[in-house]
């Protein structure tokens, strides 16, 4: 019998341990969230820019989807939780229209241009386009994010938001930034930015997964999380 009873005490111990450990968990996780979303300052100028749409669909994914959608979707996200955490967010779109004239002979010329005069009249302090991948080969998959190869600023931005998806998103996903000089809105754009690649619409299980709510704001999240430790060390 007293055996028993000191069995049972040390389970009671044990279960106490369990439960002040959670609640200490559970308080400092609640801290570091309060201290996220108080760590952007009014002042702050985000440009979120949602790739592709209207007549321009971007990559089509192989179970159908659309990389225009999938792309605001990720971006309205993002522009939340940024607002919420006070920073002001200028979309390029909020919508499905594209930035261009039904009657223009180029609209995809015209709607980058569009793009490039926002960003540029922005004022902004970053900017952040939203894109999804594709390749022929369809084992490939990993969200990866790009920059332009003269700007030490926007290679930051990118290392803080490719180390935050692996932590939020894929913790398997071992890609690294990467520099190009060949993308457009980065190319003629006057303010450190970075182009996202979410994941690979030619995967069937990437795209599945950036088909739905739940992961595209695990990406949102992820990126909202990247910018936040950007802001805070620059």
């Amino acid at each position: 019998m007293i055996i028993i009873i000191k069995k049972t005490h040390v389970l009671m111990w044990v279960v106490s341990l369990i439960v002040l450990i959670f609640l200490i968990a559970t308080i400092l996780y609640a801290n570091k969230v309060i201290n996220v979303f108080s760590s952007v300052e009014d002042k702050n100028i985000i440009v979120v820019d949602a790739g592709h749409g209207g007549f321009d669909p971007g990559k089509v994914g192989v179970n159908g989807e659309l990389e225009k959608d999938i792309n605001l979707s990720i971006a309205i996200k993002l522009k939340d939780y940024l607002e919420y955490s006070g920073a002001h967010v200028i979309m390029t779109r909020e919508d499905d229209n594209g930035l261009y004239n039904e009657s223009s002979s180029n609209k995809k010329r015209e709607d980058m241009n569009k793009r490039k005069e926002i960003i540029n009249s922005s004022g902004g302090d970053i900017l952040v386009s939203i894109h999804q991948n594709s390749f022929s080969q369809q084992k490939y998959k990993g969200a990866q994010v790009f920059y332009f190869n003269s700007s030490d600023e926007g290679k930051t931005l990118a290392q803080c938001i490719q180390q935050e998806i692996k932590t939020f998103v894929d913790n398997k996903n071992n890609r690294q930034v990467k520099d190009s000089d060949s993308y457009f809105i980065l190319k003629q754009t006057n303010i450190p930015g970075v182009i996202v690649e979410c994941g690979f619409l030619s995967n069937y299980q990437e795209a599945e997964l950036l088909n739905t709510d739940v992961y595209q704001d695990k990406i949102a999240w992820a990126i909202y999380i990247g910018i936040i430790k950007f802001l805070d060390e620059n």
